[in-house]
């Protein structure tokens, strides 16, 4: 049986000179970057080397980058950390309906603090409005989080607009670029941004690795502490082997970006051929915008399927898919995403996302859409 993974927005495999580059830190470097002696600065050169890399890949500067455990820690320490910077205690948030779970979970925990969040919505594209962003702020408005990709339906937002509204109020603006990063250019010298998280595992790097850009003048109160690291931001000690793996997955992902993109496409409009040819435009929704979305991501309502049955169908036929964030997919739940954009119940429930990237194959997309329809023949005469 064919094995084809097309769960690329969950976790991506690791690239083969990424897994060298970890596997030459694990088995010839172990000191503590903390140590003064010779193989404590052996690894703190690692890990500097490492923070210049990630930070050319963001446009930004080495000491502007703090290494986290991922795009969740790196969402929760920009958001907790502003959110109590020099002892505030209160205050209003702006986010969007939309959000991956480590924002929208973190604004529940600070709506329990104390503090007020405005969710806003968005069109049933998937895509915010920045006019919504600029009527909700208020005079106690200290900060807005909000992703640069949605990571269910791959839909752009509009970053530069809704960065440009925050610095015209003095907001903290953070940016949740975990699906963004290494598939779009990011140039944090001039995109309106104050604090901006990644995740190694997106990339082709390693799980259990991220970076919080903060914009130097930003403060941020740590959520961990301990030891000096991080400038004093976040202590603990540096997970070397993970932090020259992002490096290396960010050096190899940021000088490669046209190249993805043309890749990713092309795996796109043929799965969408090939789908459109067996079973005609009228048996399935594309959901998402369809000017402003990364290639890499095809969300899919295969109407009057489940979104259940067709995933469990596929997994038998050895393809894998996802019905949408990796933290929530393994629950019977509907996508928040989805409801947010309002979309019918028959969409809701059939909606399926398929995510691309490094290994596969022209041949594999025509293979999958070979295979969803013979499961959609199949079930269809079931009913």
């Amino acid at each position: 049986m064919n094995r084809i993974y097309l769960d690329h927005a969950a976790s991506t495999p690791m690239h083969p000179e990424v897994a060298q580059t970890m596997m030459d830190i694990m088995t010839g470097q172990f000191g503590n970057a903390s140590s003064v002696h010779g193989f404590g600065r052996d690894a703190k050169r690692t890990v500097s080397a490492a923070r210049d890399a990630v930070a050319a890949s963001l446009g930004c500067k080495p000491e502007e980058i703090i290494f986290t455990s991922g795009g969740t820690e790196s969402d929760n320490l920009a958001l907790f950390g502003t959110a109590t910077a020099d002892g505030r205690t209160s205050g209003h948030i702006i986010t969007t309906a939309i959000e991956h779970h480590a924002v929208l979970h973190a604004c529940a925990e600070l709506e329990n603090a104390g503090y007020e969040v405005t969710f806003v919505p968005v069109n049933s594209f998937g895509r915010i409005n920045p006019a919504d962003i600029a009527a909700a702020i208020r005079p106690d408005t200290f900060l807005i989080s909000m992703m640069y990709v949605n990571n269910e339906v791959g839909v752009i937002q509009p970053i530069h607009e809704v960065g440009q509204l925050a610095r015209e109020h003095g907001i903290v603006f953070h940016v949740d670029a975990v699906q963004a990063y290494g598939h779009t250019q990011i140039d944090c010298q001039s995109l309106p941004v104050d604090l901006l998280s990644v995740s190694g595992h997106k990339i082709n790097g390693p799980q259990g690795i991220g970076a919080l850009y903060i914009r130097q003048g930003i403060r941020i109160q740590p959520l961990m502490h301990g030891g000096l690291q991080e400038k004093k931001r976040r202590a603990g000690t540096e997970n070397i082997a993970g932090i020259a793996g992002l490096a290396k997955a960010a050096t190899l992902a940021s000088t490669s970006i046209e190249e993805r993109w043309a890749h990713d496409m092309t795996l796109r409009q043929t799965l969408l051929k090939e789908l459109e040819n067996a079973l005609g435009t009228d048996a399935f929704v594309i959901n998402g915008d369809p000017e402003h979305f990364l290639p890499n991501m095809l969300n899919i309502s295969f109407l009057d399927i489940g979104t259940e049955t067709m995933l469990m169908n596929l997994d038998m036929e050895g393809i894998a898919a996802a019905s949408g964030s990796a933290c929530t997919s393994g629950s019977l739940e509907l996508s928040h995403v989805l409801q947010a954009m309002d979309l019918s119940e028959d969409v809701l429930n059939s909606a399926i996302r398929f995510s691309f990237g490094l290994g596969n194959t022209t041949e594999e997309m025509e293979y999958t859409a070979k295979k969803i329809e013979t499961i959609w023949k199949r079930l269809r005469t079931r009913y």
